[in-house]
């Protein structure tokens, strides 16, 4: 149970995870929810990989399938479209609501840079990236091109410069503009259209980023109520952003000086201090103390780049033991598939699919004991309900047994 001590509320991990599954949607599927409700309660789902990107929104809602998530993104009226997929944090592709695009390129593109991490004869100096951005903008309104149609509209609108092809791609080099195109989708002016074809193709969605300060604050709270409690590091390394930065902004939201962040001053009390087992002082949104009491319980299966697996803190909790070392790759959540066990990562898994037909392969941890039977029900359930998302008949395997479980 949730206690006070030294003045404030002290969480517990399985506290914390219990709360965060609940929030994720994942303690059990909601009904009547939209891919839209879905990934704005997971902050974002990435999306590099459509199809996991489509079994992460599915797992949330009940009845959910790839075909709502691809209706949600790709209908024909582009008014009515609930979903967008453009660059998101980290500046990876994501699947974002549309309704809150204004939110997150104004909290995105306020984000402080690092150091420039492209060789010196690649980059571009400050004027020169404002420069294709605004004819990536200007390019991509009212039209839906591939990127070679967009590289041909920049060096035309900007200068021969922007064509140097000085950016090392997969087994290719790229024209020197290409290093902004996540600039662009932070800033509002891109994100992907209708694929043409098998080639992606990108427009100006028309949104009107909200003013940093504003944005960000509403991105932290929004972030605390998903995955709280969490500390500034956290959200720096779920942002990928400075944490010098992270931590002015959880100040000036708590209302403890100005710090360096950008927090603006009306926002002052909005976060409140709580103590958080292993990470020590962490933090929730004011008032957001509740928590549930009883354990986590249930199998689910997690596919690539969850954004639970993701933002979850402190990930030695989430993946103990052998998790860490077999279910991450350098410390790094999303490369594996992941079995959850009673909120904890005690697996890995892949499918293979040919068709309509499906296979889940499973490896739990410690695969020297045979799942008790109860345990092997719930993995057939969930796999049948990855075949449905999915929209295909699954069959689970745990190592070289198969158990027969059917979509």
């Amino acid at each position: 149970m949730t206690t006070r001590a030294r003045g404030y509320v002290t969480v517990t991990w399985p506290e914390a995870n219990a709360r965060r599954l609940a929030r994720q949607h994942l303690s059990g599927p909601a009904p009547g929810l939209s891919p839209a409700d879905a990934v704005g309660a997971m902050l974002g789902t990435h999306a590099q990989v459509l199809s996991a990107a489509e079994l992460s929104v599915g797992l949330r809602g009940a009845g959910l399938t790839r075909t709502d998530v691809r209706t949600a993104l790709w209908t024909d009226d582009a008014a009515r479209r609930t979903l967008v997929k453009t660059f998101g944090p980290r500046g990876t592709v994501h699947l974002l609501p549309a309704a809150d695009l204004p939110l997150w390129t104004g909290a995105l593109s306020a984000v402080p840079t690092g150091p420039n991490p492209f060789p010196k004869d690649a980059r571009m100096t400050p004027e020169q990236v404002e420069e294709v951005v605004a004819a990536i903008g200007a390019a991509l309104t009212g039209a839906e091109l591939t990127v070679d149609e967009l590289s041909e509209e920049v060096v035309a609108r900007t200068g021969p410069w922007a064509g140097d092809l000085v950016m090392p791609g997969f087994q290719a080099m790229w024209p020197r503009w290409r290093q902004v195109l996540h600039l662009a989708g932070h800033r509002g002016v891109l994100a992907y259209a209708p694929n043409r074809g098998r080639r992606a193709t990108y427009t100006n969605p028309g949104y009107t980023p909200l003013p940093g300060p504003e944005a960000q604050a509403e991105l932290v709270k929004r972030y605390l109520y998903a995955y709280g409690p969490a500390t500034p590091a956290h959200f720096a390394r779920w942002l990928a952003a400075p944490k010098r930065w992270a931590e002015g902004l959880f100040a000036s939201l708590a209302g403890s000086g100005s710090g360096s962040g950008s927090g603006s001053g009306s926002d002052s009390g909005a976060i409140e201090e709580v103590a958080f087992e292993d990470a020590g002082p962490a933090w929730v949104v004011a008032g957001d103390t509740e928590f549930p009491d009883g354990p986590v319980r249930g199998v689910r299966l997690l596919p690539y780049f969850d954004a639970f697996a993701i933002a979850s803190q402190p990930r030695e909790r989430l993946f103990p033991g052998r998790a860490f070392e077999r279910a991450l790759a350098g410390g790094q959540a999303g490369n594996y598939p992941v079995l959850l066990v009673d909120g904890t990562v005690a697996g890995v898994w892949h499918q293979r699919r040919s068709g309509k037909r499906i296979t889940v392969t499973v490896e739990p941890l410690e695969s020297s004991e045979p799942l008790p039977a109860g345990r092997l029900r719930e993995l057939e359930d969930e796999v049948e309900r990855v075949g449905a998302i999915m929209e295909g008949r699954a069959e689970l395997t745990v190592g070289t047994v198969s158990v027969g479980a059917h979509a």
